[in-house]
């Protein structure tokens, strides 16, 4: 199955899979971000990070491997009077043709094996004193019901960030406990790792 299927599928529902508040983490650190345009959402599903940014005025890029999710951030978008740039791509086609002043995820699902390319290629998209900041699900969220992937190889380390991005200064790569509260698929404690780099 395909990143597109597998994300389509869990889409193909006339709520949000989601909800459509933006991640508690992300909006707890925009405050980092006061003298930044551009943000880039990278696998942003159906936009409740992009939206909640792009009302704040900030100049939105969100990029998805599901054309259903991004539909229906389109959607949600058109009805509030927002400019969102869209692109509906696999994160591993990716390539940064251009720099931004944010580049946020919230659990992206990405295997071990491309983290690598992956991690270099949001690197290259930050500008100078850029912010990169994201919440991913640990390797201990395995122990939890309340989300993620059941595949160690699409969980996360702290070492996963503290050896690369090596252009950046390590803010915040922190394991934690948290309640999440976001649409059905993320209910209740889970195991995460909140990151905050900047690039030098």
């Amino acid at each position: 199955m395909t990143q597109q299927e597998l994300w389509n599928k869990k889409f193909s529902r006339d709520d949000y899979f989601y909800g459509t508040n933006v991640n508690e983490f992300l909006k707890s650190c925009e405050h980092l971000f006061s003298n930044s345009k551009s943000i880039l959402c990278l696998g942003e599903g159906e936009g409740r990070n992009a939206i909640y940014f792009a009302e704040k005025g900030f100049n939105i890029e969100a990029i998805d491997a599901s054309n259903i999710g991004l539909e229906k951030l389109r959607k949600n978008a058109l009805s509030k009077n927002l400019e969102i740039d869209i692109l509906c791509m696999d994160l591993q086609d990716w390539a940064p043709l251009k720099k931004h002043d944010v580049v946020i995820a919230s659990y992206l699902h990405v295997y071990e094996n491309q983290r690598d390319k992956l991690f270099d290629k949001i690197e290259l998209s930050l500008e100078k004193n850029a912010y990169f900041v994201g919440e991913f699900f640990s390797k201990n969220q395995i122990n939890y019901s309340s989300g993620g992937p059941k595949d160690l190889e699409l969980l996360y380390d702290k070492s996963d960030f503290e050896n690369r991005f090596k252009a950046c200064k390590k803010i915040k790569v922190e394991e934690e406990i948290v309640h999440l509260n976001e649409g059905s698929g993320h209910q209740g404690e889970a195991s995460v790792i909140r990151v905050v780099l900047q690039k030098q």
